[in-house]
């Protein structure tokens, strides 16, 4: 047992490391590249560095290779060194499509999803098709179990299914869900932070090995991350981040048998997409700012995201809203807990 915690703890402490020390180096370096955006909320628009997925990615992808190199070179590996450079592999593909996105910046502001702004991105259609990639690596290795405990249902074994439309599938909501709740210092790594938490303590007690290194390398990348973007952000995490981190809480839900649970602490998300879908994907997250540096909801009392049902709740400042967002995650983990505690999981 001491064994194998150790050999999770030094991959986690090479992803935390590893992604401090590349976050820095993202920041000097896409400023000067030109690979910024626009951040709205503050009184007057301010430019950061984008695309700080990347770093995240450098981090969790080192840490996994660190994993492998161990288990080739000094110790006896317990975990499938195939599923854990699939899992790398799927989630370089999705922080590339991200990174495509993040680097389509205007020289002028163009209209893109409900307002003016110089990030242009990808077209809708193409995110979805493009993020499929991510899946592929996942779907060569056959990866996770086909026999889901489904919540209410019991288990359910959907065989052949399993790794060819619902991986897929899971793979492109989730990666694509994750990027659509943000617009607000430390709203996405802080709502990353708590469901990598969420997922490292549920694998611990009830998932597998795999789901724990993997947990524990996100959260190790995040929360190191986080000072760089909590309010004021110094960085953006951009789309690299949100379908990277999306990508990692898949392949953690499938290698660590915690379909189920993911499914409750990614609700927040899924009621995100309901939400962009009302609005045709043409809506911003992003409030009004008042003089006071209060928000308030872009489209009045019409709700097309979670954040502007924060904002009518009462005049808030940005780091208000994270905050209650990030809240709104941990009660979800809360309830996904509860709901294995009483074997409705």
């Amino acid at each position: 047992m001491y064994h194998t915690y150790l050999t999770i703890l030094i991959p986690s402490i090479i992803s935390l490391i590893i992604t401090y020390f590349a976050t820095k180096f993202v920041i000097s370096y896409f400023y000067e590249a030109g690979i910024i955006a626009e951040d709205h909320n503050k009184e007057k628009p301010v430019l950061l560095p984008s695309s700080g997925g990347i770093a995240v990615a450098f981090g969790l992808i080192a840490g996994i290779l660190t994993y492998t190199f161990g288990g080739s070179f000094i110790y006896a590996p317990i975990l499938d060194i195939d599923k854990l450079l699939a899992t790398a592999l799927s989630i370089a593909l999705i922080v590339f499509v991200g990174f495509l996105d993040d680097i389509n910046v205007k020289a002028k502001r163009v209209k893109a999803t409900g307002m003016q702004d110089i990030k242009k991105g990808l077209k809708q259609w193409q995110k979805p098709l493009l993020t499929i990639l991510g899946a592929f690596p996942l779907m060569a290795i056959n990866a996770g179990v086909s026999a889901i405990h489904v919540p209410f249902l019991g288990l359910v074994n959907f065989g052949i299914i399993y790794p060819l439309i619902i991986i897929p599938l899971a793979v492109i909501f989730v990666s694509n869900a994750f990027n659509l709740l943000g617009g607000f210092d430390g709203l996405q790594t802080g709502m990353g932070v708590v469901a990598s938490l969420a997922l490292l303590i549920y694998s611990l007690f009830y998932g597998t090995n795999i789901g724990i290194l993997l947990s524990a390398l996100l959260f190790s990348s995040l929360i190191i991350f986080y000072p760089f973007n909590m309010y004021k952000a110094k960085i953006i995490p951009g789309d690299s981040f949100t379908y990277g981190v999306g990508a990692a809480l898949v392949a953690i839900m499938i290698m660590g048998n915690a379909e189920s649970f993911g499914i409750i602490i990614f609700i927040p998300w899924i009621i995100e997409f309901f939400l962009h879908l009302r609005g045709r994907f043409d809506t911003t997250d992003v409030g009004i700012r008042q003089k006071d540096g209060t928000f308030k909801a872009p489209y009045g009392k019409k709700i097309y995201s979670l954040t502007h049902f924060v904002m009518n709740l009462r005049p808030m400042k940005e780091y208000e809203v994270s905050a209650y967002l990030i809240l709104i995650e941990v009660i979800f983990v809360i309830l996904a807990f509860g709901l294995k505690f009483l074997h409705l999981l």
